[in-house]
């Protein structure tokens, strides 16, 4: 089939080198004007990892290895503690903290020179009968046989399927780094997540002598942008509890980056006709689980399955492929939107909850890990 794909992102690049190695003509559109390098270190849980490896894709060199996460209080004091080297071993694949210009680059490394044009901002799209269309601003367009939006929060095939308005600032914003900084939890696999009245700190090592480090706090899209946000973050944190001070002092302005939360219900069923979404498209959510990736990859891995059946029309497989996404997304969306990473978990209950939790959350919240075996078309190398 001829597929077009409109973003090239993690969740288009993912898509085409799926739909490339199971034979499909794939063309990728990209408003940006070249391939983006920039945003920090994201989180690739086992079943985020272990789509990347059904598509050729292995992180070895890159990133680092995560095995517990800490949930603690400002203070210092331990609420939670996650066996993350057991989720690894249950699943056979590894979770890593890897900037996310990594992964894109792994996933664009061996596809074809000229499968993403970019500087193309998709404004229409419209279909006819067997056929798609999108259109784009500089009144070119392009057919195929189906079309995937992967073309994330602020998606132009989401707004054509199901109007404006449907995703909602959440009530968290996070400020982010990605930076090197010496001090003990940089050099070892464990994670982070700390929580008091004034908001959360995630501090997470990222391979290279690099921490990734983050402050959620609460946001609303009215909300002035402070005129210096560090100063603005070492009052409101300051005085918590080492590693926070240090990680604070370490921190330049440069370093900083800003995104509010947003979220949007799941629909059982996001396309219509020979349309179709993947990743924050069809499913913005707050960081708050560290999934957001990780689900666009199961997204590509169940479209993929799906395609490759035989004896249905498009159209039907799509929807099959949404309807089969939903009820593992959608628990991962509502989870996502209680912000479990800003829980100020007394202590003496979070001391009461398994370590080894992550591991049955994460086979809940994974279409990959529960099925028996990848499909053969997800498997094959780009070469």
């Amino acid at each position: 089939m001829e597929i077009l794909v409109i973003g090239a992102g993690i969740g288009g690049l993912a898509v085409a080198r799926g739909l490339l190695a199971a034979g499909h003509q794939v063309r990728v559109y990209e408003q940006a004007p070249a391939p983006r390098t920039g945003g920090k270190a994201i989180l690739m849980w086992s079943n985020g990892t272990a789509v990347l490896h059904d598509l050729g894709i292995g992180l070895d060199g890159a990133g680092n290895r995560i095995d517990r996460i800490d949930a603690l209080t400002s203070t210092g004091r331990l609420r939670t503690t996650q066996d993350i080297a057991h989720t690894n071993a249950r699943f056979g694949f590894e979770t890593k903290a890897i900037a996310r210009r990594d992964v894109q680059e792994r996933l664009a490394d061996g596809l074809p020179g000229d499968l993403v044009t970019y500087g193309m901002t998709c404004e229409r799209i419209s279909q006819d009968g067997d056929r798609v269309t999108a259109t784009f601003d500089d009144g070119s367009s392009a057919t195929g046989d189906l079309l995937i939006g992967a073309d994330g929060h602020h998606s132009v095939v989401r707004r054509h399927l199901w109007g404006d308005g449907a995703v909602q600032p959440a009530t968290f914003g996070t400020w982010q780094g990605l930076s090197p900084i010496d001090i003990e939890i940089t050099g070892t696999h464990r994670h982070y997540m700390i929580t008091g009245r004034e908001g959360a700190c995630g501090l997470m090592p990222a391979g290279d002598g690099r921490l990734q480090w983050w402050f959620d706090v609460r946001w609303s899209p009215a909300d002035p942008r402070p005129a210096s946000p560090l100063a603005e973050l070492r009052n409101r944190f300051g005085h918590w509890a080492s590693p926070v001070p240090e990680v604070l002092a370490a921190a330049t302005d440069d370093d900083l980056e800003f995104f509010g939360h947003h979220w949007n219900r799941v629909r059982r069923v996001w396309g219509e006709g020979r349309v179709t979404l993947v990743g924050d498209a069809a499913h913005t959510m707050p960081p708050t689980l560290g999934q957001g990736a990780n689900q666009t990859l199961e997204d590509v891995w169940v479209l993929g399955r799906e395609l490759a059946k035989e004896g249905e029309d498009v159209a039907t497989r799509l929807r099959t492929y949404e309807r089969t996404r939903y009820p593992q997304i959608s628990r991962v969306s509502r989870m996502a939107k209680r912000n479990p990473a800003n829980w100020r978990i007394p202590p003496m209950i979070g001391r009461r909850f398994p370590e080894t939790s992550q591991t049955t959350m994460l086979a809940r919240f994974s279409n990959r890990l529960s099925a028996p075996a990848p499909h053969p078309s997800t498997t094959a190398k780009v070469e």
